[in-house]
């Protein structure tokens, strides 16, 4: 229970924050899931879809202060990599 009234505002900002950065947190991690489940079928035009959804995603959450910039881009590395083994292989 706050004790003083900036104590209560900060308990309502810290929700209202709270539900934002689950959004774009949700959307980002849920992009990744998809392109990976995307990249291990071996469906390669989804794939390339969703790999391009999902650096947007991420780029997002970093942009905003979700998740760590570092790990976005190492994310959006290791995604690249899977595409291009894929891309490698189908030809």
């Amino acid at each position: 229970m706050p004790n003083t009234k900036s104590a209560a505002k900060r308990v309502r900002s810290s929700k209202r924050r709270e539900q934002i950065n689950q959004l774009h947190r949700g959307r980002a991690r849920t992009a990744d899931k998809k392109a990976r489940r995307l990249l291990r079928e071996g469906q390669l035009e989804e794939a390339r879809a969703a790999v391009r959804e999902a650096q947007a995603a991420l780029d997002k959450a970093a942009k905003k202060g979700v998740i760590h910039p570092n790990k976005a881009d190492r994310r959006k590395s290791r995604l690249m990599q899977q595409l291009r083994k894929l891309e490698a292989q189908e030809s």
